[in-house]
């Protein structure tokens, strides 16, 4: 246990963002499986609407610092990648 006040603070304030990182990493693992559920279907139109709301999620979760923005970015690049070439099919 920490002895310093803004140790104290930090264990508190680093278990709210651990958790809050969690639950979001959870949702975004969320909507990227019903992305995949949609294309293992060959539901073209609903894997569309799932990769739109897949790609919002990514960059929510870049911008508010739960993922890099890099990896953000290549898991969208792979999620589009994945939908062409079942869409172009």
């Amino acid at each position: 246990m920490p002895n310093i006040k803004s140790a104290e603070k930090r264990v508190r304030t680093s278990a709210r963002r651990s958790l809050r990182n969690t639950s979001l990493k959870s949702a975004l693992r969320t909507t990227i499986k019903k992305f995949e559920t949609a294309l293992v279907q060959n539901d073209v139109e609903q894997a569309r609407l799932a990769l739109k709301i897949a790609t919002r999620a990514l960059d929510k979760a870049a911008t508010k610092g739960v993922i890099h923005r890099n990896a953000a970015s290549r898991k969208k690049s792979r999620l589009t990648r994945r939908f062409n070439a079942v869409a172009n099919q």
